[in-house]
């Protein structure tokens, strides 16, 4: 359901640049507008994973580094069966984790220094999960796609401003004005659902992958309260880049709004408490049904599969 919700945001945003388009440029200035915009996110989602962990400072670390963390990651990956993204610790104290990549073959997941020191092994488990379900659903690329095209109509609206616009469309010319600057901001509206849609995704694949959605809701209780209290300065210096996070590391801003680019965090607990009732139940029902003369109990093999259960053991 929420990638057809996610196709349908796509749909209109689409329709939304059409419209501006023709509306602003005529069919010229859209193309122009448009091969420009592709140029420009083109060169983003190449470079944009480079981008972001050089802007926030991250360091590449090996199991020889940080044994317990790249370990943990790589056992993630083995049941999320991706392959071993590139694993990063960014020296920040606001606890926080992102991943980036434009596809799972290129994949890195940033963890911060405040984000270790303060998860316990299971509540860490369950915010890489996260981060690993953002890869496996390629959410980079669906952001890419959207921002391409909200790129494509902030500069038709610029253009507009500058030139006039296409003075040869029905709108007049307060109809073109009034496109020009409510266009941008409907697109960026759109944007935001999409990556609180996909944040809600991840968390539901995240819960599966680490096998028990309880730590991933306890961790982003403790995400919450850490970012509200600690503040992170490259974030607040560079505010596009707030929505890779799993929380919201802006200050002021952990409302589940119209202008919010994530979930509140009690509504993003509460499903995830939801999921773990639905986990309980069925391993309940796979307990008291005998398979060949044994009880099926959950695999207790960190590495064995997605969504073992609710009680999937962890190796240190």
């Amino acid at each position: 359901m929420n990638f057809f919700k996610t196709g349908i945001l796509i749909a209109g945003i689409t329709a939304l640049f059409l419209g501006v388009g023709f509306a602003v440029g005529g069919e010229g200035g859209m193309l122009i507008a448009l091969v420009i915009a592709i140029a420009m996110n083109g060169f983003a989602y190449w470079n944009s994973d480079k981008m972001v962990l050089r802007m926030y400072g991250a360091r590449e670390v090996s199991e020889a580094d940080a044994p317990e963390f790249v370990g943990l990651v790589r056992q993630l990956a083995m049941r999320a069966e991706l392959p071993m993204p590139r694993v990063y610790i960014m020296e920040n104290p606001q606890p926080n984790a992102f991943a980036t990549g434009r596809n799972p073959e290129n994949a890195a997941v940033a963890a911060t220094t405040g984000l270790l020191n303060m998860m316990s092994r299971e509540e860490l488990a369950g915010v890489m999960a996260h981060e690993l379900a953002h890869v496996r659903n390629r959410d980079t690329l669906i952001m890419t796609v959207t921002a391409t095209i909200a790129g494509a109509i902030s500069m038709l609206a610029n253009f507009a401003l500058f030139f006039g616009g296409n003075r040869n469309n029905n709108l007049g010319i307060i109809g073109t004005l009034a496109m020009v600057i409510l266009a941008p901001i409907a697109a960026m509206l759109v944007q935001m659902a999409i990556s609180r849609t996909r944040e809600y995704s991840a968390d539901k694949a995240g819960g599966e992958i680490c096998g028990n959605p309880e730590w991933l809701a306890s961790a982003l209780v403790k995400l919450q309260n850490g970012a509200s209290r600690i503040e992170n300065v490259t974030a607040e210096q560079n505010p596009a880049s707030a929505s890779l996070f799993i929380i919201n590391p802006l200050h002021g801003k952990g409302a589940d709004n119209l202008f919010s680019t994530h979930p509140s965090t009690e509504n993003r607990v509460a499903r995830l408490m939801e999921l773990a009732k639905s986990f309980r139940r069925g391993a309940r029902k796979s307990t008291q049904k005998p398979a060949s003369g044994r009880t099926s109990v959950p695999s207790s093999n960190p590495s064995g599969g997605k969504g073992q259960g609710p009680h999937t053991p962890w190796s240190n």
